[in-house]
């Protein structure tokens, strides 16, 4: 199914992958008496009313994380379940303005499909107050029939999330660990944070095979969590390639391994990083926790 704005194809029985304009991809999920859209994409074209397309069902939303391309759904429906780290994130001019939104639709992607239409400012909604729900590492939900475990992975930003189904061995991860991973941006953590993150998701890795992330449409093995830490120690130890390069904001950074075929990282494996030098170790910031609940 696609209109002029994005398109749909089923990955699972129960489960519709959707892409927008700029490429980015998000996911809805279907129990038997509810659904869950993860991520929202970068909100040029009305995503509620295509998802209203696709399913019957009462639909709530969750980010992955604050970013342009993940929430722009959210002004549409007006609630978002989301780490509280990445609140503020999503209300910066950056991430929530018409005007970025626009941009990143219009821009060109190498992971982006045809585009099918021009949009224009008309196509963006407006920004305006989201009621946010907060979710946690070890919140789950339950669709009837499908469960979503979170598991909070800090890194790309300090709101980080991903959604384990244990039943399909599937993630849903949105940035969280990809061939491109930046943790250059503000609201990033350092490399020794994401190390950390990535050994707390590595324990979950026996129950799963494969992610499905915000960008690019292949299954990416769980071995991507190996491959994460294992290049987050020669950053640290100063024995990766760091290779200069520009960050999205125009800043110096640089990229753990030289880019090789597919985008994917020429030293091997599948997660690459694109980092800042200033921002390696530790840095003291507020931490939030609490109980883990279950959503119905």
């Amino acid at each position: 199914m696609q209109n002029k704005f994005f398109s749909a194809e089923k990955i699972l029985p129960y489960v519709t992958r959707i892409a927008g304009m700029g490429g980015e991809l998000c996911y809805l999920v279907e129990g038997t008496e509810r659904a869950l859209l993860i991520d929202g994409l970068c909100g040029v074209g009305s995503l509620k009313a295509f998802v209203r397309e696709l399913t019957e069902l009462p639909v709530m939303m969750a980010a992955t994380h604050g970013h342009i391309d993940h929430v722009g759904a959210a002004w549409e429906y007006g609630e978002l379940f989301i780490h509280p780290d990445d609140i503020a994130l999503m209300y910066t001019p950056h991430h929530s303005g018409v005007e970025g939104r626009l941009g990143f639709a219009c821009s060109p992607n190498p992971m982006g499909g045809e585009k099918r239409t021009t949009p224009t400012l008309r196509d963006v909604p407006a920004p305006r107050p989201v009621k946010t729900y907060p979710i946690y590492d070890g919140d789950v939900f339950d669709l009837g029939g499908v469960k979503l475990e979170v598991i909070a992975v800090p890194g790309h930003t300090q709101g980080t999330v991903v959604f384990l189904d244990r039943d399909a061995r599937v993630v849903f991860s949105g940035d969280a660990c990809n061939a491109n991973t930046l943790l250059c941006l503000d609201g990033s953590t350092s490399i020794e944070e994401y190390q950390e993150s990535l050994g707390h998701f590595k324990a979950y890795q026996d129950a799963f095979d494969v992610m499905y992330g915000g960008h690019g449409a292949i299954a990416v093995p769980k071995s991507i969590i190996d491959d994460g830490i294992a290049m987050c120690g020669r950053i640290l130890a100063g024995t990766d390639e760091a290779v200069p390069t520009q960050s999205v904001d125009g800043g110096t950074a640089y990229l753990g391994s030289a880019r090789g075929e597919k985008y994917l990282p020429a030293c091997g494996g599948f997660c690459n990083i694109m980092y800042s030098r200033d921002t390696l170790h530790k840095r003291p910031h507020p931490v939030i926790k609490g109980e883990p609940n279950l959503y119905r």
